[in-house]
């Protein structure tokens, strides 16, 4: 079983704490909408955003507008839509995004499979789509086998990750992996090292870059090979943040 925590640096400065959303820090709800942040938790952030310096960064698969609805008034460096959208500095307009949206038509073909029946819930992320059968679960061979037939016949215009629930349907050229390296090319990232916190699929490839990087992962309600770190559920991963916030040594467990 990897180490219950990641390391903490006494200097706040020297690290970068990259973090993934849904099922990282908050707690996965029955759908996308019913997501609560904890104020605590915007509190917990701000903190450790002012104590490095501003190298916190939400890694996430929702649009940069949504987090920002998400962790009002915060708007934190993020990277956004999988990799699509980027912002580096903290209350500034995301840049230019590196993908255009989702074609209308590939949404509509996969909006067919949230007709199947009650429970499929389609999630219109802009630059991907999830279709999330939480509420359903008895439909996911039904769910995979209908997106895997949508997407053998679109001839690799876009790539599946399914997930906890969930299957994603992203546009290939741009990943959480590629917009991480690039992240750390900027200050104040640069020439830090990276404490990466996940839990699925989409994070894999971020895991696997992390050690070119000189950093560390940690994975959520799963154990991750060649992942040093592990935490059992969100709840454990905030009370972390907030020790490190403050700048304390978290309590042996």
């Amino acid at each position: 079983m990897p180490n219950r925590a990641p390391p903490v640096l006494n200097d706040l400065t020297k690290i970068a704490v990259l973090l993934d959303v849904d099922g990282t820090i908050v707690d996965i709800a029955p759908t996308p909408r019913e997501v609560f942040v904890p104020h605590s938790l915007r509190e917990t952030l701000e903190r450790l955003w002012e104590r490095t310096g501003g190298a916190v960064a939400f890694v996430s698969g929702r649009p940069i507008s949504e987090l920002d609805l998400l962790f009002s008034p915060l708007q934190l460096p993020a990277i956004g839509g999988h990799g699509a959208e980027f912002r580096i500095t903290a209350g500034k307009p995301p840049a230019a995004p590196r993908l255009r949206p989702l074609d209308p038509g590939i949404k509509r073909r996969f909006a067919a499979i949230a007709e199947a029946g009650p429970g499929i819930i389609l999630e219109d992320k802009g630059y991907s789509l999830a279709l999330h059968y939480r509420l359903a679960p008895e439909k996911e061979q039904l769910v995979r086998e209908a997106a895997a037939k949508i997407a053998a016949g679109i001839n690799g215009a876009i790539e599946l990750l399914p997930g906890k629930l969930v299957v994603e349907v992203k546009q290939p050229g741009v990943t959480k992996a590629t917009a991480v390296r690039e992240l750390m090319t900027y200050p104040p990232f640069a020439g830090r090292h990276p404490i990466f916190i996940g839990d699925d699929v989409t994070d894999l490839g971020v895991f696997d870059i992390i050690p070119e990087l000189c950093g560390t992962g940690a994975s959520v309600g799963r154990v991750v090979p060649g992942i040093q770190c592990y935490f059992e559920q969100p709840s454990d991963v905030r009370h972390w943040l907030e020790q490190i916030s403050r700048n304390r040594a978290l309590a042996a467990s």
